[in-house]
């Protein structure tokens, strides 16, 4: 009787214990579900006032977070308050013209960006007429990041000034007499043309250079005299407005992919372990 009643639990447990396609199942919902977490990264917006103005600034943070940002309008700058929990972080933010934006002479000119004091590797990823769109890499456990510019609000509407016509006085003329003066005739002297010998010119080949190059000694040569980023257009050096697509994004999205899969590959791996075990226990019992 007790051999019978031992087998009717030992088969009561079999029966409720799970499958092992059930346990694949398992294995691969938890394996989708990490790489989705690790991947999906949303767009966050924060607001900034200056001078009673607030405005929105949109940004994404990736391996880390910003708890905070406010305007510095005596340096024309952005301090931002962030939290770098990995070993790198990535910090994608767009700046409205209308609120912030760095220009010289009318062109754009490139923001200077401090992270605790030191530079840090940025692109500037995307530029419209509308807004500018800077990729920064930020070390572990950096605490400030500070972007400076120079114009917050640009786009403020001025008053324009109406100018009154002034009312112009009609000046009389008065007619001068005009004495007749007798022209005396002048004998011309023929003068005597000596031929000039003609030196031949040599043409010398008209070489083009391509964007970037100037023409030296006769040879397409690095155009040395604009930093990099920058174009020579018109005799004076302006930003490449081509758009550059940023690597760094895209290296840090497949490190954490990678990471991602690693650590679900694992998991399953730890979950199959347990239940092989606690099925391996009750065939022994």
């Amino acid at each position: 009787m007790n051999n019978l009643a031992v087998k009717e639990l030992h088969s009561e447990k079999l029966v409720h214990m799970p499958s092992v396609n059930s346990l694949l199942k398992i294995s691969l919902g938890l394996i989708l579900f990490t790489m989705l977490s690790t991947v999906l990264v949303y767009a966050e917006t924060m607001s900034v006032d200056v001078d009673g103005t607030s405005y929105d600034v949109e940004y994404t943070g990736t391996g880390m977070t910003v708890s905070g940002i406010e305007a510095d309008t005596d340096f024309i700058s952005l301090i931002l308050t962030v939290d770098v929990t990995e070993t790198s972080g990535t910090l994608d933010i767009t700046l409205e013209r209308t609120f912030f934006d760095s220009t010289f002479d009318g062109l754009d000119d490139d923001f200077i960006i401090l992270a605790d004091g030191d530079e840090p590797n940025f692109t500037e990823t995307e530029t419209t007429l509308e807004s500018r769109t800077l990729s920064i890499e930020l070390p572990s456990g950096t605490e400030d990041v500070e972007i400076i510019g120079s114009v917050f609000g640009q786009s403020l509407e001025e008053t324009p000034v109406e100018e009154t016509p002034e009312e112009e006085t009609p000046v009389e003329e008065t007619p001068e007499e005009e004495t007749p003066v007798e022209e005396t005739p002048e004998e011309e002297t023929p003068v005597e043309e000596t031929p000039e010998e003609e030196t031949p010119v040599k043409e010398t080949p008209k070489t083009q250079c391509g964007p970037g190059t100037i023409l030296k000694d006769g040879a397409c040569v690095l155009d040395e005299r604009c930093g990099p980023g920058t174009i020579l257009k018109d005799g004076a050096c302006v930003v490449d407005s081509t758009p550059q697509q940023s690597t760094s994004s895209i290296k840090g999205m497949g490190k954490d992919m990678l990471m991602g899969v690693i650590v679900a590959f694992v998991g399953a791996g730890i979950v199959g372990i347990v239940f092989g075990l606690i099925a391996r226990v009750n065939k022994s019992s």
